[in-house]
């Protein structure tokens, strides 16, 4: 899903420009074949968009002349999954190329009818700390629901099954005062106040059903240290399913802080050296972490099951280089 509709969306933003685009250009920029570039285009009609074409050596796409830009046809689910998979898209990217999808992020919501527009834009305004890969499965009505809550300053109340599950008694309904949404790794949270225990509380949407705006408005609170995604993190800190990693990166901390800070905490060591500190519940998002971070590391902190993946990473990509392109050697586990 995420990888179909974030180029939709580019495409539509090209077009957006009003410019005639040559189809081989159009498809190089896009990373696609021709005959996907026309399905795509096909999906743009069917939405109602206006696009012409011209066959030949120098056929191409445009805007049909005079036609206005109908609003986007899309249901809610489709447009927060939208809004989501461009976010994550933009995440991770990093200069012109992330601003061009930011871009096309701004353009479609422009677009949407104007409800779902709402909604969308409360849940832009929401998030913080975009995800390092794609997030998992969460109700795009609970998602849409607690943004605009957030955005409204309304208190809700949700049900919620804590650690342990349902089998340990665990799921009650909530009071809540939210704050901000924050996605980790793979995982969405609700940072809120909890009326009931008068304290910041982080709450996993994906164990999160029923969010009811209760018509109670609150006044915002300051998020302690003033820093969302800081306080769910600390809050994951410690606990007994997450995996920690601390490294030495031979390369100054501001270009490590460029590739990889919004998922790990860089400290400067002086001398062109880092200190780079991850924790999450994947191994292999700590591993890509310091893929991404593009330079010799040594360890200084990692359990059994990080040392583990690494070695058995390292074994599958040595075997891959060795083999030299025959596509006999072994898939990353």
């Amino acid at each position: 899903m995420a990888n179909t509709s974030s180029r939709t969306l580019r495409l539509l933003s090209l077009l957006q420009t009003h410019r005639f685009w040559p189809g081989g250009e159009l498809a190089s920029r896009l990373e696609v074949s021709e005959r996907t570039l026309r399905r795509d285009i096909d999906r743009l009609r069917e939405l109602g968009y206006p696009v012409s074409s011209s066959r030949g050596v120098e056929g191409g796409y445009q805007l049909g002349a005079g036609g206005s830009m109908p609003p986007l046809v899309v249901d809610e689910d489709e447009a927060i999954a939208m809004v989501v998979a461009l976010g994550q898209t933009a995440s991770a990217q990093s200069g012109a190329l992330a601003d061009s999808t930011l871009s096309a992020l701004s353009k479609v919501v422009q677009v949407l009818p104007a409800r779902l527009r709402r909604r969308a834009e409360a849940l832009r305004s929401a998030t913080v700390d975009a995800p390092f890969a794609e997030a998992p499965e969460v109700e795009a009505s609970v998602l849409g629901a607690i943004a605009q809550a957030i955005r409204d300053s309304e208190r809700i109340r949700f049900s919620y099954t804590a650690r342990g599950g349902v089998a340990a008694g665990a799921e009650a309904r909530r009071h809540v005062e939210p704050h901000q949404l924050v996605t980790v790794g793979r995982r969405w949270y609700l940072l809120a106040f909890d009326l009931e225990r008068s304290d910041w509380r982080s709450f996993r949407l994906d164990r999160l059903t029923e969010p009811q705006g209760t018509k109670s408005l609150f006044r915002r609170r300051e998020i302690p240290g003033g820093d969302a995604a800081a306080y769910v993190r600390a809050g994951l800190q410690g606990r007994t399913e997450a995996h920690r990693l601390v490294t030495v990166v031979s390369a100054p901390a501001v270009e490590v802080e460029q590739r990889i800070g919004r998922w790990t905490t860089v400290t400067d060591l002086g001398d062109g050296r880092c200190r780079v500190e991850a924790e999450t519940r994947e191994i292999g998002f700590l591993l890509l972490g310091m893929g991404l971070a593009g330079a010799p590391f040594t360890v200084e902190e990692a359990d059994a099951e990080v040392r583990d993946a690494m070695a058995s990473w390292a074994t599958n990509f040595a075997a891959a280089v060795a083999d030299g392109g025959r596509g006999t050697a072994g898939t990353v586990g």
